[in-house]
């Protein structure tokens, strides 16, 4: 097999990685830049992108605070939202937006398919929010998963490998392309999962926050939190990542938006109640919709915000999708730059984080 297409079949089935969006459009927002105050870099404005997403937490409490904007002072923090993966990183490849928080499957896609040359990661954002919710009539015990419908997101998406890899190590077969085998994994959008868990369509679902509290609202019950399966119960969820010509270009930009990122994560940790609160008035103004106080404190509740982007879980879901026949194993060295990052923890006097030997050289 000749490098190219051993390169082409190792992007495709990342096509199908999305982080937990709900569709693909993206829809921009504007803010307002501070009067009288410094352009950062010279610039007029900088882009940012995220999911309207509790896993997001970091840019909608950040946003709603206005601690981007404080950071970025007369330069413009412009942001658009997006429901899923795929759109946010064209919208990184056109330079329709410079700074992201997304899931790792997208990023790891969207470096595989530049070959390593659109995008790097910059920080860690979230960790956890990822539950196998079933249907308590019909599967009491893990090993009642067996034989029933299951659904994922997205065919291998960052919840279908988490699943298939669990089921394979149940000693269960399965199909990943087809999802059929000794459990039916039926690939269903988030924002129908819980119409299909009503109508008894599938049985349970390894989905990440809040789908999982709103089927638990639907009557579905936690059989498992994919945070169990990890060591110290941690594993990325969603990341910072930045074009490396915007990182090239502007790094005192890329600085004042990690600034931004670290104080704004403190502020969660040490306000969570007020966080949650902030998080969940920025995501009514992104989606028109709040969420429900039974489907949000759960859901805040399982999310875990970090500066840490867990480099070493990233690779280890690679490892996972390898696994699961749905990726040849990629190179990743060189997918995160924490360079930057490092440079701000520091100067707050927090410590510095590892990139697990697949930091840029």
């Amino acid at each position: 097999m000749g490098l190219l297409r051993a390169r082409l079949l190792a992007a495709l089935p990342l096509l199908a990685l999305a982080a937990c969006g709900y569709g693909s459009q993206a829809k921009e927002n504007t803010e307002q830049a501070i009067a009288g105050a410094a352009k950062v870099d010279g610039l007029d404005s900088v882009r940012i992108g995220y999911f309207g997403n509790l896993t997001h937490a970091t840019a909608l409490v950040g946003r709603h605070e206005g601690l981007f904007q404080k950071e970025l002072g007369g330069t413009k923090a412009d942001y658009a939202t997006f429901n899923a993966g795929p759109s946010e990183i064209e919208a990184l490849n056109s330079k329709s937006i410079d700074i992201g928080w997304i899931g790792p499957s997208p990023a790891i896609n969207g470096y595989i398919k530049s070959n390593g040359e659109n995008l790097r990661i910059i920080s860690g954002s979230a960790s956890g929010g990822v539950k196998l919710v079933v249907d308590p009539e019909k599967i009491k015990s893990l090993k009642d998963v067996k034989g029933k419908k299951i659904a994922t997101p997205q065919l291998g998406n960052t919840q279908d490998v988490a699943f298939l890899n669990w089921v394979s190590e149940q000693g269960w077969k399965v199909d990943a392309q087809s999802g059929k085998g000794d459990v039916s994994v039926v690939r269903t959008d988030n924002k129908i999962m819980p119409d299909a868990y009503k109508s008894g369509s599938i049985d349970g679902a390894w989905v990440p926050e809040p789908t999982a509290s709103k089927l638990v609202a639907e009557g579905g019950k936690v059989l498992l939190d994919e945070a169990d399966l990890w060591p110290d119960k941690k594993f990325v969820i969603t990341n910072v990542i930045v074009s490396q010509s915007f990182l090239k270009e502007h790094p005192q930009a890329v600085e004042a938006v990690l600034s931004a990122s670290v104080k704004t994560n403190k502020w969660i940790n040490d306000n969570p109640d007020r966080a949650k609160a902030a998080a969940n008035a920025q995501l009514a103004a992104d989606t028109g919709k709040a969420l429900p106080t039974a489907v949000l404190d759960p859901a805040w509740q399982s999310i875990r915000i970090t500066d840490d982007p867990l480099a070493a879980t990233l690779g280890t879901e690679a490892e996972h999708a390898v696994k699961a026949g749905l990726l040849q194993k990629p190179d990743l060295t060189g997918v995160y730059d924490l360079a930057p990052l490092n440079k701000v923890l520091k100067a707050e006097g927090e410590p510095e984080v590892d990139d697990a030997g697949l930091g840029v050289e």
